[in-house]
C-alpha cells in the first residue's frame, strides 16, 4: 500500500508545483468570500436594528416594524451570499434569474395579499384611525380594536367582530367619528302649517338651552328649513361631546315630543284612508 501511494503523492506534489498560482488565487477568493459573507451578516444586523429603532421611535406599528426590519436583514444576507458565491467563481447570473422568476411567481400568486399589506403600511403610516376610535371603514362602522398588517378588526355597536381587508379600507371612504372632540347633533322636526314660526322656535330654543350637555359656546341653529307637502320642517343643530352624542340625540327627540304634546303642537304624519265597498248583488236591484 505504501509503495502504491508514493506515485499518487508525487503526482499531487507535481500538480501543486505546476498550479501554485491557481491554488493561491483560489485561497484568496475563498478568504474573500468568507470576508464578504461575514461583512454582510454584520451590516445586515446593524441596518436592520437601526431601521427597527427608527420605526419604533416614529410610532410605527410593531408588526410593520418587525416585518420591515426582518425583510431588510434577509435581503442583505441574500445579496451577501450571492456576492460570496461570485467571488469563488460560481456563475450567479442563473441564480439571480431563478430568484427573480420565483419572486415574480410568488408576487402574482399573492397579488391580493400584497395589496392588503401595502394598504396596511399606509394605514399605519398615515393613521386615519387608531385602536379605540369609532370609525366607518370598508362599509362597516364600529370601534377599531386592532390594525394588523393585512386586515383591521373592529367591533360593531351590536357587539359583532368584523375583520376588514386593508385593501378594501384604503380603496373606500374612511369616516372617523372620534377624531374630533365635538360632534354636531342634527334633528329635523315637522309641525303643522297652522303653527306660528316664532312659537315653535321659542319652544325648541328653551329645550336646547336647558340641556347642560350641549356645548352652548359653539352656538346652535334652530330655523325653518323646508316647506314640506304637509308640514313645516324645522332643523335643530347643536354641538356636544363625542361621549354624549347619542344621549343628547335621544333625549332631545323625547323632550321635543313631550313638550309639543304639552303645548298642543300638532306634528303631522302620513295617513292612509281605506274605503271598503260592499260588492253589488242581484238582490240590491230587486
Amino acid at each position: 500500500m505504501q509503495i502504491k501511494a508514493f506515485p499518487l503523492v508525487r503526482e499531487f506534489n507535481s500538480w501543486v508545483a505546476h498550479n501554485q498560482e491557481t491554488i493561491a488565487q483560489g485561497i484568496i477568493n475563498l478568504i474573500g468570500a468568507f470576508f464578504i459573507l461575514f461583512l454582510g451578516i454584520f451590516i445586515s444586523r446593524i441596518l436592520s436594528s437601526g431601521l427597527k429603532r427608527l420605526l419604533t421611535s416614529r410610532g410605527v406599528d410593531k408588526t410593520i416594524t418587525q416585518f420591515c426590519s426582518t425583510l431588510l436583514r434577509y435581503g442583505l444576507l441574500a445579496f451577501s451570499v450571492i456576492a460570496a458565491l461570485g467571488r469563488i467563481g460560481v456563475e450567479t447570473s442563473s441564480i439571480i434569474a431563478i430568484i427573480g422568476a420565483a419572486g415574480l411567481a410568488v408576487g402574482l400568486a399573492l397579488q391580493s395579499s400584497l395589496a392588503n399589506f401595502a394598504a396596511g403600511v399606509l394605514l399605519v403610516s398615515l393613521r386615519p384611525f387608531k385602536a379605540g376610535e369609532y370609525a366607518s371603514v370598508g362599509g362597516n362602522a364600529g370601534i377599531i380594536e386592532e390594525v394588523h398588517i393585512f386586515s383591521t378588526t373592529l367591533r360593531t355597536s351590536d357587539n359583532k367582530t368584523v375583520v376588514v381587508p386593508n385593501g378594501k379600507i384604503i380603496a373606500g371612504d374612511i369616516i372617523n367619528f372620534s377624531r374630533q372632540q365635538h360632534r354636531r347633533v342634527d334633528i329635523t322636526v315637522n309641525v303643522a302649517y297652522n303653527t306660528r314660526v316664532d312659537e315653535i322656535k321659542k319652544l325648541l330654543t328653551g329645550i336646547v338651552e336647558k340641556d347642560i350637555r350641549i356645548v352652548h359656546e359653539m352656538g346652535h341653529t334652530i330655523r325653518l328649513n323646508e316647506f314640506g307637502q304637509s308640514s313645516l320642517n324645522y332643523v335643530v343643530r347643536v354641538w356636544t361631546k363625542n361621549a354624549t352624542y347619542w344621549d343628547v340625540y335621544f333625549d332631545l327627540m323625547e323632550t321635543i315630543k313631550s313638550t309639543f304634546d304639552n303645548h298642543h303642537v300638532n306634528m303631522p304624519y302620513t295617513q292612509m284612508d281605506v274605503h271598503l265597498h260592499r260588492p253589488t248583488t242581484r238582490n240590491d236591484y230587486a
